[in-house]
């Protein structure tokens, strides 16, 4: 159905399943995928893929082994986008830019790119990159959404400035945003009750503020929330395109709808309006 869509840009990681995500994607691609010139694939790099040392971070020795069975279970010659899934603490930058360089060259990824971790973490790889004159990353996937904007002080100008796309993750703040949880035992759903990560995520009191703004402005417009969260997303220019997880072939419908929701000025800062301050999360 996304490809029916028109949707041609598909997001997984090695770490998801530990390799089985990749492998499910493949599959499907070979299946159901037009010519693979017409698809840009994504996946990163990074988290443990096992228990021994060189099965995990940003160092040469793993990024090279990494790619090569990201490639293999995806079923593919090339990755579109190779992606740094955090940043690595324990690796020097050099080493990780000239190894990443590599591999575009060895023709393994087209593009490279970054996920969640500190602007001047992400500012000092651009920075380490240019002064190498090697690849520089062209994407950043951050946590981002509605009831979590923290990204808007430093990292999103930082990427503006800097001509790097946006593609957030967990647009819909893991199903938060779509209105159905609640503080005191979370929600109906079973994801609701046993997703841990979004409990360390969100549900402080302003978030439920948020979902409350946003199921108003929703019902005034006789959409579901996701359509109104979706579409106040893409109304930020630097966003390129959030990655929709869908467990439900309406999760995927809403996401393809918003696409032609387009909320006015007054709209976006009603629904801007009862944001709090977080902590940083998501960067581990």
């Amino acid at each position: 159905r996304a490809l029916e869509a028109g949707i041609n840009f598909f997001d997984t990681a090695d770490m998801y399943s530990v390799g089985v995500s990749e492998e499910i994607l493949g599959r499907a691609l070979r299946d159901f995928g037009p010519s693979r010139d017409k698809l840009v694939v994504a996946t990163k790099v990074f988290n443990p893929m096992g228990d021994d040392p060189n099965q995990q971070g940003l160092s040469r020795k793993h990024i090279m082994h990494a790619i090569d069975n990201s490639l293999r279970r995806l079923g593919v010659d090339y990755v579109d986008l190779y992606q740094i899934h955090r940043f690595d603490y324990e690796t020097p930058i050099e080493e990780t830019i000239e190894a990443l360089d590599d591999v575009v060259k060895a023709g393994k990824a087209l593009y490279i790119g970054a996920s969640s971790m500190h602007s001047w973490q992400f500012a000092k790889m651009l920075y380490t990159a240019d002064a190498m004159g090697m690849t520089r990353f062209v994407s950043m996937q951050n946590h981002y959404n509605l009831v979590y904007r923290e990204e808007e002080r430093e990292m999103i100008p930082l990427c503006r400035e800097e001509g790097i796309a946006l593609i957030p993750w967990s647009p819909l703040a893991r199903g938060f945003l779509a209105g159905n949880r609640r503080a005191g035992d979370f929600g109906d759903t079973v994801r609701a009750k046993t997703d841990d990560y979004a409990k360390g995520l969100y549900y402080q009191p302003s978030d439920f503020t948020v979902v409350e703004r946003l199921s108003e402005i929703a019902q005034q417009r006789g959409l579901p929330n996701a359509q109104v969260a979706l579409a106040w997303m893409l109304s930020k220019p630097e966003v390129t395109a959030p990655i929709v997880g869908a467990s439900k072939m309406k999760h995927l419908e809403d996401a393809v709808a918003a696409l032609d929701v387009k909320l006015d000025a007054a709209e976006i800062e009603a629904l801007e309006e009862p944001y709090q301050p977080h902590q940083v999360l998501g960067h581990s």
